[in-house]
């Protein structure tokens, strides 16, 4: 199986279950945009509060914490055009795993089910949406929770 994310944790101890939940909702976000078969990826990086605050201020000139960064690399419509037989990175997922856990229990849902979130959420950002104006948050919202419900990742 080809990989469609390189995993890094930032600050905190690797776990197993993190890396086979992203791989799962990342081949499943692949499959939708019809990029599985490509050799494009998505670098995600698990990190802490203080970390995640750390790169917002130095790259978005936010300085506090978050729960996810996304820094895409192209713009939508170069995605498809992008040399599928060239092993690339399309964009980076940073993610915060103690907001993670904070949120699921804020939302009261599993701290899996927060995650696959996260991921998809900075998933359809590297590919090119966003929530600002209601009528795109309605369409990125759609994407998102037709593949978490894809996965059967549904709100406990």
């Amino acid at each position: 199986m080809r990989k469609v994310a390189e995993v890094e944790f930032l600050e905190i101890p690797q776990t197993d279950e993190y890396t086979k939940l992203i791989d799962m909702v990342l081949e499943e976000c692949f499959r939708e945009e019809k990029i599985l078969d490509s050799n494009l990826y998505i670098s995600v990086i698990l990190t802490n509060p203080d970390e995640i605050q750390r790169l917002n201020r130095e790259y978005r000139k936010v300085n506090k914490t978050t729960d996810v960064l996304s820094f895409p690399m192209y713009e939508r419509e170069e995605i498809s055009s992008l040399n599928k037989e060239i092993e690339e990175p399309i964009g980076d997922v940073i993610i915060s795993v103690q907001k993670v856990k904070e949120q699921a229990e804020e939302y009261n849902h599993s701290f899996e089910r927060e995650l696959a979130y996260m991921l998809v959420h900075g998933f359809y950002h590297i590919m090119g949406y966003d929530h600002i104006e209601e009528n795109e948050k309605k369409e990125m919202r759609e994407k998102e929770e037709n593949i978490l419900n894809k996965l059967n990742i549904i709100r406990d």
